[in-house]
């Protein structure tokens, strides 16, 4: 765990509330709890990208003349995971911390209410989205603010060339730079046939069917393409559905067109095969992109990133956040609303999102029109339409709409990619892997 201290005088009564250059927010009375504080962030993968939201941190520690702790966690090793559950299972720790897309659900009872800060803010930067709201907004009330950092869309990252070349798919006419996509043909029977198309060329599609989030993700967005539910928001098992029959009956005509060894993937693979030049496509957010741009240029200069093919259901687009949590246990709960204002602030964000090289998603409509996205490359443009400028599709989870209690087991068990891999791999009848899948659902319930 990085940490980076800052020493700064007590912070004494009757200090200046905020500047008129962050959001006026009732919490903000001239004096916090508490001289000290301390958050805790997620340690960025994209070198340099941490010091944005420290620069951002700290401008805001010296104007209140606080003294803040900076500790930047590692993901890897489930360190994040576990730093949130032993601070909530000792009611002590960081003041703010970071937490997953399904914690504001598990961490309710700990986590201290914050429309306060996200009214304003909402108000300033356009609405959160309707997934950003299905996971950070519990029992009506807001339980985290979404962060930016690491918040990602998982959509196409593509092969210019080889999906034109084997294909016949002009990704860059379809997504322009500086304009609306022009993708209606761009559905999932043009997708298969694409994938059918680059797989004979010797270049398959980069898709997992393991149980770790990036397959977990594109699986679920293809269910919700078909309109597929395995529980609907009020709890209801809709298993046996004809929607999920379509959604498996898809996959059994995709998955010849994946590569083998799909089912033993890891978020890794499909980077590692992307950066190798031996794939047309992959899911995945500008990671494989950054790597290449840095190890392997030639491919980098050919790499498109774009929307999500269209179902029966809708285009939908696999979209993870975190969130920036206080804990309902901390003594700095106004210093730490006061912080997180300061942090969601228009320019804040547009700093930690250039530092990231267009990674990270604003979680607020009004910015994701960022210069960053444009201008990025190589190819210039590549990122432009990763941020889901135009609304071109419905940002979603695998498992949504589901209860998250149960959502949340549906995801982590990668139970959708389990069916696939029964019913297209394994040559199950669909009445075997629906009892099996619905039995499993019966279990999480029982939790």
């Amino acid at each position: 765990m990085a940490r980076s201290t800052i020493t700064r005088r007590r912070f004494a009564a009757g200090t200046a509330a905020l500047s008129s250059a962050l959001v006026a927010a009732p919490f903000v009375r001239g004096a916090h709890a508490a001289g000290k504080m301390s958050i805790g962030l997620w340690d960025h993968w994209v070198p340099g990208a941490n010091k944005a939201a420290e620069a951002a941190a700290r401008a805001w520690a010296d104007k209140e003349k606080v003294d803040l702790q900076i500790d930047f966690i590692t993901s890897q090793g489930n360190k994040l995971i576990l730093t949130a559950a032993a601070e909530a299972q000792a009611r002590s720790g960081h003041d703010i911390l970071v937490v997953g897309s399904w914690d504001c659900a598990r961490y309710a009872d700990q986590l201290a209410p914050v429309d306060d800060i996200m009214a304003p803010l909402i108000k300033q930067n356009g609405k959160a989205s309707d997934i950003t709201q299905y996971l950070g907004k519990i029992d009506g009330r807001w339980l985290g603010v979404p962060a930016t950092p690491g918040a990602q869309f998982k959509g196409p990252t593509s092969r210019i060339d080889l999906l034109k070349q084997h294909a016949g798919i002009d990704i860059q006419a379809m997504y322009p730079v500086g304009a609306p996509p022009k993708a209606d043909a761009w559905t999932l029977d043009a997708f298969l046939k694409a994938a059918a198309d680059c797989h004979k060329a010797g270049y398959p599609f980069g898709i997992g069917l393991g149980t770790t989030a990036d397959s977990v993700d594109t699986c679920g967005a293809i269910f919700q393409s078909f309109g597929a539910e395995l529980v609907d928001a009020k709890g209801e098992i809709t298993v046996k559905s004809d929607n999920v029959k379509k959604a498996l009956e898809y996959w059994k005509q995709l998955v010849p067109y994946l590569p083998p060894d799909a089912p033993s993937w890891d978020d890794a693979s499909n980077n590692k095969m992307f950066v190798a030049g031996k794939t047309a496509l992959i899911m995945n957010p500008p990671s494989a992109w950054a790597v290449a741009r840095r190890d392997r240029p030639e491919i980098a200069e050919q790499t498109w990133h774009h929307g999500m093919a269209a179902g029966s259901a809708g285009r939908y687009g696999p979209f993870t956040t975190p969130f920036w949590g206080i804990w309902n246990f901390g003594k700095n709960q106004s210093a730490a609303k006061s912080l997180l204002a300061a942090l969601s602030q228009a320019d804040a964000i547009e700093a930690m999102v250039k530092a990231s090289a267009g990674y990270d998603i604003p979680p607020f409509a009004n910015l994701t029109t960022l210069k960053v996205w444009e201008e990025e490359g190589p190819p210039k443009g590549t990122l432009y339409h990763y941020a889901n400028p135009f609304n071109h599709q419905i940002l979603s989870i695998a498992a949504a709409p589901a209860p998250h209690r149960i959502a949340v087991q549906i995801y982590r068990q990668g139970l959708q990619t389990q069916m696939v891999v029964r019913y297209a791999i394994k040559g199950e009848s669909m009445d075997k892997v629906l009892a099996f899948a619905v039995n499993e659902i019966e279990g999480y319930m029982r939790v």
